[in-house]
């Protein structure tokens, strides 16, 4: 029996080294994948917003995920929930979009929960309660039954990622 071996970086720590897709599937060794998002990038808040705006805008919510995950690790503790809280929004996006409708729901008001505390004060000019809305909005289409209902289905044909993608900053909701 053949040994299998996973994919490691170079320090040693277990990386899944596949092709993914735009939405982050894995894809199998040797198809063309989209490039991934380098991790533990440190970057200012405008940086992670204009960066995760992006990757939105071009239908990849996993990869702002990402983006917001290193905001969420490297950025000051006061500002963790917010962070936490839009990459649990663009992870249920993505969710959303693969056709995980009850899961990408549960994401959505996850994320919309935990970005909350930060309504008052649109924290580096983010529309925070548009966020709530456009998360709760989605959250309604895609898992009409909403959290609890017991219905255990949650497959849909999947939502597209471009026309779904929210407005981060609000100044910038003319689009919607």
């Amino acid at each position: 029996m053949e040994e299998s071996r996973r994919d490691r970086d170079e320090e040693g720590r277990a990386r899944n080294a596949r092709p993914r897709d735009g939405l982050g599937r894995p894809l199998p060794y040797g198809s063309r994948g989209v490039e991934r998002q380098p991790e533990g990038v440190v970057r200012s808040p405008a940086e992670t917003v204009r960066e995760a705006q992006r990757l939105l805008d071009a239908g990849m919510p996993f990869h702002a995920h990402e983006v917001f995950e290193d905001a969420w690790k490297s950025g000051p503790d006061a500002e963790r929930e917010l962070w936490r809280g839009l990459a649990q929004m663009a992870v249920g996006l993505t969710h959303a979009a693969r056709g995980n409708a009850a899961g990408g729901a549960r994401l959505l008001r996850r994320g919309a929960a935990a970005v909350k505390a930060f309504r008052a004060s649109d924290p580096h000019g983010i529309g925070v309660e548009g966020l709530i809305a456009w998360a709760g909005d989605l959250a309604g289409r895609v898992d009409p039954s909403g959290p609890g209902s017991g219905t255990g289905e949650g497959v849909s044909p999947g939502v597209d990622p471009v026309a779904e993608a929210p407005r981060l900053r609000r100044e910038d909701r003319t689009r919607e």
